[in-house]
């Protein structure tokens, strides 16, 4: 679940779009093995309890098949679906209240395998140098249990962790180099760890905005860190910022802070573009850019999570966090919605297959 909304919500007794809406019993059966023509939506599930699944959506929107690893395989995957992360051509579902990655073939959805031991409160997964890193929380509560586990992509095993500071959550490659952004698990971080995967040596730890929630890479290999700063309930509210960092000295090259009460989040790129959500408003910045955006590329938009490729913007609505969410395609050319189709229960990751 994501970190600073339905968790949090939780904690604080609170929670922090379209043509036609396909589900099973409308839409055809995508052939099995052709699932590599289309988008995966991860959705976490209902909190505490259910499973979480995984929708595909045909590229050209006209498909949708939901909980799909439970239709190939039988089964389901646990608690909270926190995110899916690739290697090759398979993929990693990681269910953090299960403490479960579950292994499958992206493009048929085959069950290859499952890591159960190693883990405690798994978020996101990458590979490098032929390894697999998996960010832990731990405790949430708890500063001195936070670790990324190193995954054995040959036998699916944990086969060491690299202890690191608190709330460990998104991770991004470069080349043998991994980033890992702290957001803080229940509390709130500051720092970037940056870790050597020739060695599993931490070689940086950089200090950023508050509570840095997703890092994306540029079309010249510059890592982008969007923070949302500090909530008011913290009673320490802080901006957000913008850090960009020079991925070859690990040193931040320039870095932007929002207004006061700013607080942006669902950084994305398509590579020369950055796009990030604030106050029910999506924002693009060129990656060349000396100065944040003076108003938004277009409002009216509350996105639980967003992704963008080839000329299109995709959001997801997770509505009331206990019935079926939704995905709305823009089209950034026109700013228009040109597709909103059913996911499950709180769409929290948008994937290219």
């Amino acid at each position: 679940m994501k970190s600073t909304s339905i968790l949090t919500a939780i904690l604080m007794l609170g929670l922090l779009m379209g043509s036609c809406s396909n589900d099973d019993s409308e839409s055809p059966q995508e052939p099995l093995g052709a699932y590599e023509s289309g988008i995966l939506v991860s959705n976490e599930g209902p909190f505490g309890n259910g499973t979480g699944t995984v929708t595909f959506i045909s590229n050209d929107l006209t498909i949708t098949e939901s909980s799909l690893y439970n239709k190939v395989n039988g089964e389901d995957l646990g608690n909270i679906v926190q995110s899916i992360g690739f290697d090759g051509d398979q993929a990693y579902i990681v269910a953090n209240n299960s403490n479960k990655i579950t292994i499958v073939n992206r493009y048929t959805f085959e069950k290859l395998g499952s890591i159960t031991e190693g883990l405690d409160n798994p978020r996101y997964f990458a590979s490098a140098n032929n390894t697999g890193y998996v960010t832990n929380w731990g405790d949430p509560f708890d500063e001195t249990d936070d670790y990324v586990a190193i995954i054995n992509l040959q036998n699916f095993t944990v086969e060491g962790t690299i202890p690191v500071v608190l709330g460990p959550e998104d991770i991004v490659v470069k080349d043998n180099t991994i980033y890992v952004a702290h957001q803080g698990a229940y509390g709130q971080n500051n720092k970037i760890t940056v870790i050597d995967t020739s060695t599993n040596a931490i070689l940086e730890t950089i200090s950023v905005g508050d509570v840095p929630n997703s890092l994306v890479l540029d079309i010249q290999g510059n890592l982008w860190v969007l923070s949302g700063g500090n909530p008011s309930y913290t009673n320490n509210e802080t901006a957000g910022e913008l850090t960009k960092i020079n991925t070859s000295s690990n040193t931040i090259v320039n870095t932007w802070e929002f207004q006061s009460t700013d607080h942006p989040g669902l950084l994305c790129t398509d590579g020369a573009d950055l796009y990030y959500q604030l106050n029910g408003a999506v924002y693009k910045m060129n990656s060349t850019d000396n100065t944040l955006p003076s108003g938004p590329k277009f409002g009216g938009v509350s996105f639980y999570t967003m992704a963008v490729a080839d000329g299109k913007l995709y959001g997801t609505d997770a509505k009331d966090f206990a019935s079926q969410g939704s995905l709305t395609v823009y089209d950034l050319s026109s700013n228009n919605a040109i597709a909103t189709l059913t996911t499950g229960i709180i769409p929290g990751g948008i994937y290219f297959n």
